[in-house]
């Protein structure tokens, strides 16, 4: 960033002094600014009422009052006054007694020129009570005649008060409404930063003088999302290849994943690898407290553009302004994001638009977006970025561990192995929680345990030994954990255990931790054996205390979803058959109330429970017949509080089914499937 900076500074210096051969180089004087002439004004009166305010006399002493000024009969009068802590005595001296040789040094320095009504002499006082009896007995042997009578008065300076309350307020007037005149000007002029140019776009460019750094060698895995955008950048460095067969080039593309797959990093290697204007800024940019200011930054984002054309217009999370219209609306009222998407719509496919400006959006709210943002002509291509399978993990781990000091023999395939369903920026994170962890271990390299302790860290949290836990407490939660591993051994479909503790880690007691096989597809008797394994935990302290604990929250949170999304979203129910109630679009228009009747969400509701009991009572007898495994397995649990699959082969034997988790490695941590919770 910094050479960017210093890049631009020295095009700047360029243009602004040209170098002429033979000819020296004299620098502009700086142009005349009228604001200069207000500034010497004020303070040149500034000036004049500090020096009318200021105190011109000198500081005496009492007894030199006395002796020399007062029994000579030379003071016309005393005023005195309170200052702070103290009474400043003021002493004028009769116009008659100044040709005196005492007060000729006055005369010459001139010091009471500006203020002929000053007083010449000063000393002070403790109080004015004080002041009063010092004063009456010097007088006291004085004839009446000549005695000096001492006024007391407020100091205050009328020039003073009358600058401050009056004259000060119309200059910072006049100064405030200068100012805000001249910003009006430069606002109309199109200056960056005025105040009135909170209409114009906050889009930020990158271009051949300010080009980033990352490129679409940064971009692990997504190869299909990586060919249709490289085709979109192809799209304006040879536009004659395309519109010589007499096609067209696309108006727009839409980026639509998972949060954290790489749509931002794939737009960042656009801007990286483009070799034309690149315009980047979030859908929340548009968005502000002012009335039709949304649709002004769009306006003014597509004519500079159009201006800088061809190139691409970058806007992140467009949800924020392009959510289907009508919807969640006051009636009656005017919606500033509707006459913002409006304008996009506008602007995008409507008279005058300009086919050289193409527009990538990203968003993870697809079925959120209205239907005239997604029609052919606007958005032509929907871009999907899923989440990263076995090879492009592995890939992605390759770029995130090329900074970091690792240990030569890492195997990234293996960690790609134990990290299904985790998207880009959970790798990137895991990397980083590994280094982390290596670092508070002193480690001058990171291995292969900080991964999977950092896989641990993510998903479950960290562990907290030192909580306090009753022994009663304790064997519940290895009786309900040791359910779970026992029922998940037994069942052929159900996600191979790969380690259990009852180490309390975040908010639960507990927890178990599978290597779910990846399933494109799933079938109703695969949903059945998960289920029966989260119930796994519930079953074992029925099975062995014959009463149930609230520590199975999560695990009927997690069946209910699953049983109900049976019944209702995939039509594995034989009593409601092939029907579904899922709307994937999230728009449908006349959805006035639910899509069922209430016969129909009784027997919805009959059958969801009716699933979950069963696989609850399925689970029960198993664990009757392995009563004494599961036993054992939750006393070796109380005991080395973590056991990982080796240690369930010792209890129940090697596992007849799932030849691939046998060829996975045990010492491994995974996705959290139960837990019991506080």
């Amino acid at each position: 960033m910094e050479k960017i900076v210093e890049k631009t500074v020295k095009i700047e210096k360029q243009k602004t002094i040209k170098k002429v051969p033979g000819k020296k180089i004299v620098p502009k004087p700086p142009k005349f600014n009228f604001m200069w002439i207000y500034g010497i004004i004020i303070l040149a009166i500034l000036a004049v009422q500090f020096l009318m305010s200021a105190n011109t006399s000198r500081t005496i002493t009492f007894q030199k009052f006395e002796n020399e000024m007062l029994k000579p009969g030379d003071v016309e009068k005393l005023v005195a006054y309170k200052m702070e802590d103290l009474v400043v005595a003021e002493v004028f001296i009769k116009k008659d007694s100044l040709g005196k040789a005492l007060y000729k040094p006055l005369q010459t320095k001139n010091e009471y020129a500006i203020n002929n009504n000053a007083a010449q002499y000063n000393f002070t006082d403790g109080t004015f009570e004080s002041l009063q009896a010092r004063l009456n007995e010097a007088q006291k042997d004085m004839p009446e005649n000549k005695r000096v009578a001492i006024t007391f008065d407020t100091k205050s300076n009328p020039i003073s008060s009358w600058f401050w309350t009056i004259i000060f307020p119309i200059i910072l007037f006049v100064l405030v409404w200068m100012f805000i005149m001249r910003k009006m000007g430069g606002g109309a002029a199109g200056g960056a930063g005025q105040i009135f140019n909170i209409g114009k776009s906050k889009a930020t460019l990158f271009d051949k003088e300010a080009q980033i750094s990352t490129t679409f060698n940064d971009v692990a895995g997504l190869e299909e999302a990586k060919q249709e955008v490289m085709e979109i950048v192809d799209f304006l460095k040879n536009p004659q290849k395309y519109t010589n067969l007499g096609g067209k080039i696309p108006k727009g593309a839409l980026l639509v994943g998972s949060p954290g797959t790489g749509k931002t990093l794939l737009a960042k290697a656009v801007a990286g690898e483009a070799q034309v204007p690149f315009f980047s800024m979030s859908g929340s940019d548009f968005v502000e407290m002012f009335v039709g200011v949304g649709a002004s930054r769009v306006r003014d984002l597509f004519r500079v553009a159009k201006e800088k054309a061809p190139c691409i217009i970058f806007i992140d999370e467009i949800d924020a302004i392009g959510r289907a219209r009508g919807k969640n609306s006051m009636v009656g009222g005017n919606d500033e994001r509707e006459n913002t998407l409006n304008q996009l719509l506008v602007e995008m496919d409507g008279f005058g638009t300009d086919s050289h400006v193409i527009i990538l959006a990203a968003t993870n709210r697809a079925d959120v977006l209205d239907k005239a943002l997604l029609r052919a002509g606007r958005f032509d291509r929907q871009i999907y970025v899923d989440l990263p399978d076995v090879i492009e993990r592995k890939q992605i781990f390759e770029v995130h561990l090329a900074p970091l000091k690792k240990v030569d023999d890492l195997d990234t395939e293996f960690l790609a192995k134990q990290t299904p369903g985790f998207s880009g920026a959970d790798i990137a994170n895991v990397c980083n929680e590994a280094a982390l962890i290596a670092a508070r271990k002193d480690k001058v390299a990171v291995e292969k345990q900080d991964f999977l302790d950092a896989v641990d860290r993510i998903v479950g949290g960290m562990e907290k030994k030192n909580k306090i836990v009753t022994p009663s407490e304790k064997r519940a939660i290895a009786i309900h954990e040791a359910g779970h591993a026992t029922v998940s051994w037994l069942l052929e479909h159900a996600a191979p255990l790969v380690k259990v503790t009852i180490v309390p880690r975040g908010q639960s007691l507990g927890a178990a931790w599978y290597l779910p096989e990846e399933r494109l597809i799933v079938r109703p008797h695969q949903m059945l054996d998960e289920m029966c394994a989260t119930m796994g935990g519930r079953a074992a302290e029925k099975v062995m205390f014959d009463t149930i604990s609230t520590g199975a929250l999560s695990d009927l949170e997690k069946v209910n979803k699953q049983a109900r999304a049976m019944v209702t979203i995939y039509g594995l129910n034989e009593k409601l058959g092939n029907v579904t109630y899922y709307d994937s679009s999230g728009q449908n228009e006349y959805n006035f109330s639910k899509p069922y009747s209430e016969e129909t969400a009784i027997l919805i509701d009959k059958e969801v429970s009716n699933l979950i009991e069963g696989q609850y009572q399925r689970a029960i007898a198993l664990l009757h017949d392995n009563k004494d495994k599961l036993t054992l397995l939750a006393d070796i649990l109380i005991e080395k509080e973590v056991l990982f699959k080796d240690d369930l082969e010792d209890i129940f034997g090697k596992r007849l089914f799932g030849e691939q988790a046998e060829e996975e490695t045990p010492h491994i941590n995974q996705t959290k499937t139960a837990s019991v919770e506080a």
